[in-house]
């Protein structure tokens, strides 16, 4: 049942990629999986939903903090406080309707308290900006999934619930009858959706805080340093950096190394490229970084200070017990691995859409 859970994100990824790969394309999901019952798993929580935007994550509540919480700083800065407290009361209340419904599907199923059972709500839009700069609504997601696999979905071209399973007819039959339901429901993935889309794109591009810093670090031979170009806090994660040696730009032939984009804690990235050069080198070096998609653009030149070549070593202590930390951490992601191959289902994708409909 674990796949459900710690596998939904990667699942909406699947679904919604588009803004990473091309810029002009953007989507905005929410994610709502439920237990039957506690699972009693550090990290594994028995409802949890949160916000996407395109890859991010921007907002996020778990039956354990109970408080629908912003993920990135805009989100903090630009919302007010009723914002987050509606939100709270939303999914609180959304928490309560899959715990029922959860209910009625064991039961429809014939399925025992021994085990436990995952519902999953995925629903969202997906826009494309045209070339008067526009974002115009592309598609739109509704799906249920159970256990992993699909059980109902929005059609939003012919307005009608999809059932893929037999176990589910009953519930479309009975959610087909109600029309303001599908009304809504295609309301809020072609309208409403794309204006929080809209606006959140805005704040986010409004508030991009890209950070660049170029230094040395000691290498190995006392004789030389590492010079390093790093960018910070940029999104989507595509982006050029050059180091420059007296203006020319030093490639993998010249011994340059990069770490790639890496994710920040806040769903931002971060790339450090670097080249090891002689300490007592007298050459003009600079850092060119160019964020496309952003516009963000800047060269810095390095101010030619240097590391201690004997530095005090530091304390091995802390050191230590950040690898054991991470040791652990490996060991139970390890253990929740194997247990979700070993459960062999692994959540499909389809279509979704939105609205918090009648029991099933």
């Amino acid at each position: 049942y674990h796949e459900s859970v710690s596998l939904s994100v990667i699942t909406h990824l699947n679904l919604f990629h588009y803004g990473e790969q091309f810029l002009n394309r953007h989507s905005l999901t929410y994610i709502y999986t439920a237990l039957s019952k506690d699972p009693k798993i550090p990290g594994i929580h028995e409802f949890t939903a949160m916000g996407i935007l395109d890859s991010r994550v921007i907002d996020y509540f778990d039956s354990t903090t109970q408080v629908k919480t912003p993920k990135t700083h805009w989100m903090r800065e630009r919302l007010e406080p009723e914002y987050w407290e509606k939100g709270t009361r939303s999914r609180k209340s959304k928490q309560q309707w899959f715990k029922v419904n959860l209910d009625i599907l064991k039961e429809r199923m014939n399925q025992t308290d021994d085990d436990i059972h995952v519902l999953q709500w995925r629903h969202g839009c997906e826009g494309v900006k045209k070339g008067n700069g526009l974002l115009e609504y592309s598609q739109g997601l509704d799906m249920y999934s159970y256990d992993g696999d699909d059980f109902l979905s929005f059609d939003d071209s012919s307005s009608v619930w999809v059932a893929p399973v037999k176990a589910a007819e009953q519930t479309k039959r009975k959610w087909d009858e109600v029309q303001v339901l599908k009304d809504y429901t295609k309301g809020y993935l072609e309208k409403e959706c794309m204006d929080w889309l809209r606006k959140f794109l805005k704040y986010g591009e409004n508030d991009r805080r890209t950070s660049m810093y170029v230094f040395a670090n000691n290498a190995r031979s006392k004789t030389n340093v590492v010079l390093n170009c790093m960018a910070t806090g940029f999104y989507p994660p595509e982006i050029d950096i050059h180091i420059k040696r007296n203006s020319r730009i030093l490639t993998e032939d010249d011994g340059v190394m990069s770490t790639g984009s890496r994710p920040n804690e806040d769903y931002t990235y971060q790339r450090r490229d670097s080249v090891v050069i002689l300490r007592t080198d007298v050459a003009m070096y600079s850092c060119y970084v160019v964020h496309h998609s952003t516009g963000f653009e800047i060269t810095k030149v390095w101010d030619g200070k240097l590391p201690n070549p004997n530095p005090d070593p530091d304390p091995p202590g802390p050191v230590i017990f950040i690898i054991l930390a991470a040791v652990l951490a490996l060991f139970v992601l390890g253990f929740v691995l194997l247990v979700l191959y070993k459960k062999g289902k692994f959540g499909k994708s389809t279509r979704l859409y939105t609205a918090q409909p009648s029991p099933c």
